[in-house]
């Protein structure tokens, strides 16, 4: 039996692939554990300047597998929590990455696996794939983050018709919305993420994960509240290193050399 993920090393970027392709990649126990695995081993190794999440075989993940749930429908209110936590473990861990994770989406991403992506830090989609919700068909309610990821760049009206309907929604269309930051051409949205995963390696580590954090914790706190954040992380940041490399980078007109901080 195929690993139900491959873990890649690529450079500086830990490219991490939901092999299921006999199911479009359809979330397997064994995938959301190499996820799991994957973005721990990102967090610990500072030579590693991001995380890529694919798809084998030109699918990024069509959700759930229905099967699977069909199964669940004999199991305990409590014992089915649990399985849909060790999903959200997963999108609580992608966040919480200190990396930046990308999302690189070639064909769909449904379901579960609409919610990882939109989950990502940054998404790379090429021109013809697509993004559904479709829960409600089946009888089923969101999970994996949908909602709130939803609610993050779409207006009430339209997280409702994108939930109710369950309708594919272009990767063009949330392209114009600034959700997926980069479009290409089909069968290179891995190469394009990879790219950028290149550029990020060239930035300060310390700074980038400060930078993703105060982008989340920003979402829910009122403005007091993140200047405060953002005063006691810029005091930290300019007695650095980081900083202080930029700084004299930046004086002397010569490019910065972060990745001394990555050794």
């Amino acid at each position: 039996m195929d690993d139900p993920a491959i873990i890649e090393r690529h450079g500086p970027v830990l490219k991490i692939i939901n092999n299921n392709p006999s199911a479009r990649n359809a979330l397997t126990v064994g995938y959301v554990a190499a996820l799991m695995e994957g973005l721990d081993r990102a967090r610990d190794d500072t030579s590693i300047s991001a995380v890529v999440l694919a798809g084998a075989s030109g699918f990024f993940c069509a959700g759930g597998d229905l099967n699977v749930l069909i199964e669940r429908r004999e199991m305990e209110v409590e014992a089915r929590i649990a399985s849909i936590n060790v999903l959200h473990d997963a999108i609580k861990a992608i966040r919480a990455c200190p990396k930046p994770v990308i999302a690189a989406v070639e064909g769909g991403a449904a379901g579960a696996g609409a919610s990882i992506a939109l989950a990502c830090d940054l998404v790379v989609a090429a021109r013809d794939a697509y993004f559904a919700v479709s829960y409600l068909r089946v009888g089923l309610t969101p999970d994996g983050g949908a909602t709130a990821f939803l609610s993050e760049f779409a207006p009430r009206q339209l997280v409702n018709e994108i939930l109710m309907f369950g309708d594919k929604v272009p990767a063009e269309r949330l392209f114009q919305l600034g959700v997926v930051n980069r479009l290409t051409d089909a069968g290179s949205a891995e190469q394009e993420a990879q790219a950028l995963g290149e550029r990020l390696y060239q930035c300060a580590p310390k700074a980038v994960a400060v930078a993703k954090s105060l982008a989340q914790d920003a979402r829910q706190n009122d403005l007091a509240t993140q200047l405060d954040l953002e005063a006691q992380q810029m005091a930290r940041a300019q007695g650095g290193d980081e900083a202080a490399e930029g700084i004299s980078a930046f004086l002397e007109k010569r490019s910065a050399d972060f990745t001394r901080f990555r050794k």
